[in-house]
């Protein structure tokens, strides 16, 4: 494929002096391969342009690089343009392109390599802080079930049908993410539903798609770590629904403070969902158990099997985006009453008499949530126990809110472990801490060790009691200074509830 053709799209800030025959993009000098176009990216940690050279050493015939990036790797140079001169001139079989942004280009270049494969489906991604897996993860079941090919992009797998593709990352790198979508199109899919995250959109990595609809859910405190300020995250969110094309559906959460905020500068045509409001698709809370949602839809009542007022905003986003997609609307709400949850979200294990639930709640709202949601159904008589962390090199400032609402919301809270990273497991426990009064400290335990303070909440559960392990959800390891060791929440509860039941026959 032309260099030229590859770049379509894309404004280079200096004359081409060659379009080579190119064999494939990387982003990463170390894979680089003959015939290969080099984009080198400004990262968090890594200047990609310090490794220009090796990328043509490995056979690089085209390099992408960022205007106000080159002057780093030559510090005698005054302006851009001489840099690049000068490597034109080291490098006189090698394409060159300046251009504003490389991440941005990497994304418009993946598009055009794979041959536009979001425009030959329909893509529809979600963005929020909670519920985006949950949410993709049931309408990729329910236009299953519907009888479609459907292609699936989340936290926990991305899937081609039922084909699973391990997932790395809330939302894939633009070269994997439309190598992804090739592979979809390819196998015949129809649709195609993603997480759409923040970091991803602020890094370009969805540039170059075109999307059939955008879904928001809601906005609360996390990654600040990343972004800084909730103004920042705030405008992050915005830009999927500034750059939804017309034609395009915008399905915002109007009960969200930040709702309507989301699509005020989209082309789309704006709809909205709500439990509080007037809103296109309304939904109410009829019944809320242990056993699940009974939901009134748009005056239409429907029994589901998710649990929870969370979940309530869930399902609405997903009927209102299979009907905006076509299906009719009586068929949309049987489809939605044979859902079952996502896997790591707000799931059960019983044995004992106790009732443990493993939830992926790991920002302060989607705790709040989940604990809520438990005493809003559980008796007086229960007692509720709580099993929460925080992950390490991650956000700090949500550390002791998350520990504030577990303690208001628990009858005992067990202070543990997460993914620590490379961070020391105490410091973080003492960060959460920090936000309990001497009274709250009283009412908590500290057991850095997660398999330990999962047995021990068993251990002083009774029956008919209520433990919740909070944090990581579908999460088959945890991340102990960049080494992953296997650990399953849910794996810890069935040893310690039902062989134990197995074992008293």
């Amino acid at each position: 494929m032309k260099l030229t053709d590859i770049i379509q799209g894309i404004v280079p800030l200096a004359p081409l002096s060659l379009d080579p025959e190119v064999n494939g993009i990387y982003f990463d000098s170390r894979e680089v391969g003959e015939g290969g176009c080099f984009v080198a990216q400004v990262g968090t940690h890594v200047d990609g342009h310090q490794y220009i050279d090796k990328a043509v050493e490995r056979g690089a015939v085209a390099i992408v690089c960022q205007k106000d990036a080159l002057t780093h790797i030559d510090e005698s140079a005054n302006e851009p343009e001489e840099v690049l001169h000068r490597l034109e001139k080291r490098y006189v079989d090698v394409a060159f392109v300046m251009v504003e942004n490389s991440d941005f280009a990497l994304g418009v270049m993946a598009d055009n390599y794979y041959g536009h494969p979001s425009r030959q489906l329909k893509l529809v991604g979600i963005t929020g802080t909670n519920g985006k897996t949950t949410t993709v993860t049931l309408l990729h079941r329910l236009f299953r079930e519907k009888g479609f090919h459907v292609g699936l992009l989340s936290t926990i797998v991305n899937k081609v049908d039922e084909e699973e593709i391990p997932s790395t990352h809330t939302t894939p790198d633009a070269l994997q993410l439309n190598s992804l979508l090739r592979r979809m199109v390819d196998s015949g899919c129809q649709y195609a539903f993603m997480e759409v995250s923040s970091h991803a959109i602020v890094q370009h990595r969805i540039a170059g798609l075109t999307f059939a609809g955008g879904i928001f859910s809601n906005i609360t405190h996390d990654h600040l770590d990343f972004h800084k300020t909730m103004a920042n995250y705030i405008a992050a969110k915005k830009m999927f629904f500034d750059n939804l094309p017309k034609g395009a559906f915008a399905l915002t959460n109007a009960d969200d403070r930040n709702g309507m905020v989301m699509v005020q500068n989209t082309s789309a045509n704006v709809k909205t969902y709500s439990l509080q409001r007037m809103a296109d698709f309304r939904c109410r809370v009829v019944e809320d158990t242990f056993q699940g949602l009974l939901l009134e839809l748009n005056g239409q009542e429907v029994w589901t099997r998710l649990v929870g007022r969370f979940n309530a905003y869930n399902l609405t986003a997903i009927y209102a985006t299979a009907v905006l997609c076509g299906v009719e609307e009586s068929e949309a709400l049987r489809l939605l009453s044979t859902l079952q949850s996502a896997e790591g979200r707000f799931q059960y294990v019983s044995g004992r008499g106790i009732t443990a639930i493993v939830d992926y709640a790991h920002t302060p709202d989607a705790l709040e949530n989940v604990l809520s949601t438990i005493n809003d159904i559980r008796k007086n008589s229960q007692m509720l126990y709580t099993v929460v962390g925080c992950g390490g090199d991650r956000d700090k400032t949500k550390r002791p809110e998350m520990a504030s609402i577990a303690c208001r919301l628990s009858d005992r809270l067990i202070l543990t472990s997460d993914n620590p990273r490379t961070e020391n497991p105490e410091s973080i426990l003492d960060d959460m801490e920090s936000g309990l009064s001497l009274e709250e400290k009283s009412m908590v335990v500290r057991i850095t060790d997660r398999r330990q303070a999962i047995k021990t909440a068993v251990m002083m559960a009774r029956e008919g009691d209520i433990i919740l392990v909070a944090g990581k959800g579908h999460e088959k390891y945890q991340d102990i200074n960049g080494v992953k060791h296997h650990f399953d929440d849910r794996e810890e509860l069935e040893k310690l509830l039902l062989d134990d039941k197995t074992d008293d026959k």
